[in-house]
């Protein structure tokens, strides 16, 4: 049973990784388009999803 949990989280990983890391690049050329525009609220709200995005990555790649 524990062989199934297992390949399950190992095969969604797989699936979810390539997703969050794209979202990830998504949110790096906003961050950066908000600095160069000096647009703090943007700034704050991106670094925020950012660091929901990376806890997720973490979680999956252990």
């Amino acid at each position: 049973m524990r062989d199934v949990v297992e390949a399950l989280r190992k095969r969604e990983a797989q699936e979810k990784v390539p997703a969050i890391r794209l979202e990830i690049d998504y949110y790096l050329v906003t961050l950066h388009e908000a600095i160069q525009e000096e647009d703090d609220k943007t700034i704050k709200e991106t670094k925020s999803k950012l660091r929901v995005l990376s806890e997720q990555l973490n979680r999956f790649e252990y």
